[in-house]
């Protein structure tokens, strides 16, 4: 019997429940799942910045019960050679990259799944951003309500 590899691609900074929903019905596509984990300088080249270092996202990645390995991530053009050194049958990306890797239908299945629904990884930077924003004396000011508060219901 041929075993199925499945191959995807990320930076997977600030692993959260969407990236692991992602890598968990990826690997239902086949046997073995090998995870591209984008490095630090083609994030940059991408115009990415990113805040957990490539390997500390690689070994979070390659901690993950459904992960078989994970290999880096260093240029676009890699795929096709990936693909054929891995002997990969299925590549999934979620399906906010539609469309962009259909040229790979050549070398095998290419699959969009879903993302989850309200996460992301650029929503939570931007939540962390306005949380940074607050002035200091502000968030002093609601620990104090909040001592208050509990103060009046003990």
């Amino acid at each position: 019997m041929a075993y199925k590899t499945v191959i995807t691609y990320g930076t997977f900074d600030m692993f959260h429940i969407g990236h692991l929903k992602l890598l968990q019905r990826a690997k239902e596509y086949g046997d073995r799942l090998i995870v591209a984990v984008s490095t630090d300088e083609f994030n940059a080249q991408k115009g990415k910045k990113t805040l957990i270092p490539f390997e500390q996202r690689a070994e979070i990645v390659a901690n993950i019960k459904c992960v078989d390995s994970v290999i880096e991530e260093s240029s676009w053009e890699q795929k096709v050679d990936d693909i054929r050194n891995y002997k990969v049958s299925t590549f999934v990306m979620g399906n906010d990259w539609e469309g962009t890797f259909d040229h790979l239908r050549e070398f095998c299945d290419v699959v969009y799944l879903n993302r989850t629904q309200n996460i992301s990884t650029t929503d939570l930077k931007k939540s962390l951003t306005r949380i940074l924003t607050v002035p200091k004396e502000d968030i002093i000011k609601a620990f104090e309500v909040i001592e208050v508060l509990k103060n009046d219901f003990q």
